[in-house]
């Protein structure tokens, strides 16, 4: 069974955005916004603890998860196509 790569890079980059987004608001609900640089702000530029970090690490994640997703559906459907047993020949 191949998988439809647009559908699932979509469904990849709403999870790690949105997900994304939500672990911000939910560490600014614990600790406040710091407005420090994590270890993701240093790859997703402008991302930090902070209202306006969230809504750019939502874009950045978006993307990220989107290119992921379609790289890996891609490469599942080229090595299922390799490993799937042949189909036997119908017999009349």
């Amino acid at each position: 069974m191949k998988w439809n790569v647009k559908a699932f890079a979509l469904t990849c980059g709403l999870v790690w955005g949105f997900g994304l987004f939500a672990l911000t608001w939910w560490i600014m609900a614990f600790d406040g916004a710091t407005g420090n640089v994590t270890f993701l702000g240093r790859i997703y530029r402008g991302y930090c603890i902070s209202p306006v970090g969230s809504v750019l690490g939502l874009v950045w994640a978006f993307f990220d998860g989107l290119i992921g997703g379609a790289i890996f559906a891609w490469l599942y459907n080229m090595l299922v196509g390799c490993f799937a047993p042949s189909a036997a020949p119908e017999e009349e």
